[in-house]
C-alpha cells in the first residue's frame, strides 16, 4: 500500500477538518483496516465533498476491501477525484488498475498514458502500462515498458510478475520462472508471484515445489479463490481427485461472489473444470457432466469441455448427447 499521508497533509484544496480524517484513513489502510479506512474516508467526504483527495483515498479503501460490490464503489470515487481535480495521477493509476481488473485494458491504458503525461518517470505507471499492453495482445511491446520500470526502481518487485506473464504470453517458459524465481527473494512477495510461479513448477512436474507455494499464497490471503484453484489443479496433476474436491470447494464455497468481469468469469469457468475433471477422475459421471455444464454456460468455446462432455456421454450410452457435444467441439476448434 503506497502512502498519500504526507501529500494530503500539504493538499491545500481540502478542508483541515477534513484532512484530519483523511490521516486516520491512511493510517488505517496502512494498517490494513479497510473497513475502518471507508468509515474514515466517507466522513472526511461528508466535510468536504468537493476534495479530490478525499474521494480518491476513499476509492482506495474500497478497494481494500476485496469486495466484488465495491469495485464499482471504488470506480466511482476514482473517476469522481478526477473530474474534480484531473491532476491527481494517483487516482488514474487506482483507476487503470479497476479497468484491468474489469477487462478493460484500452481504458487502463488511456489513464496511464494520460498520467505519465504528467510523471513520466514513475516505475507504477511505466509498468501497469506495460501490463495493460500484454492484455491488449502485445506482450513484446509490455517487455519495453518493463524494462523501463525497473530502470526507474530496481527493487519494485511486481515489475517481474507483469514480465513473466508477457514471457509465459510468449511461450517462453524458462524466462518467466526466472523473473518470479528473482522476484519471490523479495520480503515483500503477493500472491499472485507464487501462484503464477506454481502453475509454472506444475506444469514441469514439480510438485512439491508448487504445493508450497500455494500454500505460502494461502497463507497471506486465505480468501483468495485463485490459491485453492491451483492447489487443486495441482492434485488433479496427480490423480489425487479427493484433495482436489477439497481444495475446490474453499475456492467456491456457498454464497461466494465475484466481481462481473471477464477475469472473474474465466475464473469460474476453470474452477467448475477442475471440478468435472476431479469427479471424472473418482469414476462419477453425474456430478462430472453437471461440472463441465456449469463451465459451458459461463463460457460455450471451450472445445476442450465439449470433447470431454462427448466421452463422458458415450459412456452413458447416450449417443445423442455424445455427437451434439462432438460436433460442438468440431465447431469450436474451427473457428481457432
Amino acid at each position: 500500500m503506497l502512502s498519500w499521508l504526507p501529500w494530503l497533509l500539504f493538499w491545500p484544496q481540502t478542508n483541515p477538518e477534513a484532512l484530519v480524517r483523511l490521516k486516520a484513513c491512511s493510517e488505517s489502510l496502512q494498517r490494513n483496516q479497510a473497513q475502518q479506512a471507508v468509515a474514515e474516508c466517507k466522513q472526511a467526504v461528508g466535510i468536504d465533498g468537493r476534495s479530490g483527495a478525499a474521494h480518491q483515498l476513499l476509492g482506495q479503501a474500497y478497494l481494500a476491501m476485496r469486495s466484488a460490490p465495491m469495485i464499482a464503489e471504488a470506480k466511482a470515487e476514482l473517476q469522481q477525484a478526477l473530474d474534480l481535480d484531473p491532476s491527481l495521477v494517483w487516482a488514474r493509476f487506482y483507476l487503470a488498475k479497476v479497468y484491468l481488473d474489469t477487462g478493460r485494458p484500452d481504458k487502463a491504458k488511456g489513464e496511464l498514458e494520460e498520467a505519465l503525461k504528467t510523471r513520466p518517470g514513475v516505475a507504477h505507471f511505466l509498468s501497469l502500462l506495460g501490463e495493460a499492453e500484454r492484455k491488449l495482445g502485445n506482450p513484446e511491446v509490455a517487455l519495453v515498458w518493463h524494462r523501463k520500470a525497473l530502470a526507474a526502481d530496481p527493487k519494485m518487485n511486481t515489475v517481474h510478475y507483469y514480465a513473466a506473464l508477457a514471457y509465459m504470453d510468449l511461450k517462453k517458459d524458462d524466462e518467466a520462472i526466472g523473473e518470479l524465481e528473482a522476484s519471490i527473494q523479495s520480503p515483500f512477495v503477493a500472491p499472485e508471484l507464487y501462484l503464477t510461479l506454481g502453475s509454472l513448477y506444475t506444469q514441469r512436474k514439480r510438485y512439491h515445489e508448487a504445493e508450497d507455494l500455494c500454500r505460502k499464497a494461502i497463507a497471506l490471503d486465505p480468501e483468495r479463490s485463485e490459491s485453492y484453484l491451483n492447489l487443486a489443479q495441482l492434485f488433479n496433476a496427480q490423480g489425487m481427485s479427493g484433495k482436489a474436491l477439497d481444495a475446490l470447494h474453499l475456492a467456491l464455497p456457498p454464497g461466494k461472489t465475484f466481481p462481473t468481469s471477464p477475469y472473474y468469469q474465466q475464473l469460474q469457468v476453470d474452477i467448475h473444470f477442475e471440478f468435472g475433471r476431479a469427479w471424472a477422475a473418482k469414476g462419477n459421471r453425474r456430478e462430472a457432466i453437471a461440472a463441465y455444464q456449469r463451465c459451458l454456460a459461463l463460457d460455450e468455446s471451450r472445445a476442450a469441455v465439449h470433447r470431454t462432455l462427448a466421452e463422458l456421454y458415450q459412456q452413458q450410452g447416450d449417443g445423442v448427447h455424445a455427437a451434439e457435444q462432438a460436433g460442438l467441439a468440431d465447431k469450436w476448434e474451427s473457428r481457432k
